[in-house]
């Protein structure tokens, strides 16, 4: 699936010239030779997208407040994906909306638990639906695939006593 959400984000400059029929998009993206059980997971993942993107849900939190993640999310999402949302929070891309949809798309990944690389799509992917302005040093960093990069680097822990 992660695939099909990266043929999209470079097939289509931007989320609103991707065709929002489903059959529509299915059709488009079988042609380009994916199978169809990646495909109904891709649109259901790219629905659930507009649809929580499009809620009116306030995220408000203090300056300086810290983003405590639950047991199950903590399973989900590995240490360099919370690492790395950390550097997209403190760098200015998230705001806390942003970042609770971010998490929750993640959430909503069918893989056991959401990798480094998974988890850039899946910014990339928030921050096209909402037609975001991206700096082109963040954006090169989300177009980065983790492979690439040195093991540790989102995966230090902070401690915090």
């Amino acid at each position: 699936m992660i695939d099909i959400l990266v043929y999209l984000f470079e097939t289509y400059g931007y989320a609103d010239a991707c065709p929002e029929e489903p059959e529509q998009l299915a059709r488009k993206l079988s042609a380009a030779g994916f199978e169809e059980a990646d495909i109904q997971e891709a649109i259901d993942w790219l629905t659930g997208l507009r649809l929580a993107g499009q809620a009116t849900t306030q995220v408000q939190a203090a300056s300086g407040s810290v983003r405590i993640f639950c047991d199950y999310e903590l399973s989900r999402l590995d240490l360099g994906s919370r690492g790395f949302l950390s550097f997209l929070e403190t760098s200015g891309v998230l705001d806390e909306r942003r970042r609770e949809l971010v998490i929750e798309r993640a959430l909503a990944m069918p893989d056991a638990e959401v990798t480094v690389s998974q988890f850039k799509v899946i910014v990339l992917m928030v921050l096209w639906q909402e037609r975001a302005a991206v700096d082109p040093l963040i954006l090169d960093e989300l177009l980065t695939d983790e492979s690439d990069e040195p093991a540790s680097l989102w995966q230090e822990a902070v401690i915090i006593h």
